[in-house]
């Protein structure tokens, strides 16, 4: 099995079937934090776990998904939701981005390698966060200090590298 970051992972439809199909992609993954939801308000409601990942069937419990993004980014706009849906329809794909949404897959063309690419996107965003949140300390860790001891700190911190 492959060793994958730890992700913590919100798998939101309510087909057993396709649950199960989403579990199987992300494991094979080497996923396994993964939490399953058949209902959107146990997801809602969970959503204090802090997931790094969505994935939200579109047409759940009678609604559309774009209610149920929209109460995910209200809660927390950094968390990214990957819409599963059954529709092809281009509009809602569209619409889907537009309130915030990652991705829009459909379950036709679903497949361990467009789950997977997901994830990455996932992974690479907050790897670029983390690269932009360190440079930020450092700007204004240095801000208030004079050149000298700006270069006395910057060879401290690669000498640790």
């Amino acid at each position: 099995m492959v060793t994958s970051p730890p992700l913590k992972i919100f798998l939101v439809d309510d087909e057993l079937y396709c649950l199960n199909l989403y579990a199987q992609y992300l494991n094979n993954l080497g996923y396994t934090r993964i939490q399953y939801f058949d209902k959107s308000i146990e997801c809602l409601d969970q959503l204090r776990l802090r997931p790094d990942i969505i994935f939200l069937d579109y047409y759940i419990d009678n609604r559309n998904g774009i209610d149920i993004l929209m109460k995910i980014k209200r809660f927390d706009p950094k968390i990214p939701v990957v819409f599963i849906s059954g529709q092809e329809d281009i509009d809602i794909a569209v619409k889907a981005l537009k309130y915030g949404a990652l991705d829009y897959l459909t379950k036709e063309n679903l497949d361990e390698a467009r789950i997977k690419a997901c994830v990455d996107k996932v992974l690479k965003i907050r790897g670029m966060l983390l690269k932009n949140s360190k440079r930020k300390k450092i700007k204004k860790i240095l801000s208030g200090v004079s050149p000298l001891s700006a270069i006395f700190y910057l060879q401290k911190l690669l000498s640790k590298v």
